[in-house]
């Protein structure tokens, strides 16, 4: 039986090593983009006026722009896929390269997103929010 070549086997091994790995920035392991339907998020007076809420598990943010107006967003950032962390002063923020969203819109307020993020749909039913 002939033996593989050094330079193929090393083109094996380096090829697989680099599939593993992931950019500057980029999560590793990519959160599902999906949320299971008619989920309880959480309470309307868990949301602060002019900010907002990170609902991990369902990849979520909730902001309450303006008093009894709740809006909801993916949490996902749309430069390259890592997940906000903070909501303060107005805007949503990404740790991963500084783009910030508006908390009223999703909209880009600082760069590099190249997108607003997207729109979720929830209703607000007493107190209660729920993703639909």
């Amino acid at each position: 039986m002939e033996q593989p070549a050094r330079r193929a086997v090393l083109a094996v091994v380096l090829g697989a090593t680099a599939v593993g790995c992931s950019k500057y920035g980029e999560p590793s392991n990519k959160p599902s983009q999906t949320a299971p339907a008619n989920a309880v998020l959480g309470q309307t007076d868990e949301i602060p006026v002019g900010e907002g809420k990170i609902f991990d598990q369902n990849q979520v943010v909730v902001t309450q722009p303006v008093k009894g107006t709740f809006k909801a967003f993916s949490s996902t950032c749309t430069h390259q896929g890592c997940q906000v962390t903070t909501v303060a002063n107005g805007t949503i923020d990404c740790p991963c390269h500084g783009s910030k969203y508006s908390v009223k819109d999703g909209s880009v307020v600082a760069g590099p997103a190249p997108r607003p993020l997207p729109p979720k749909q929830i209703t607000v039913s007493g107190d209660s929010i729920t993703l639909i």
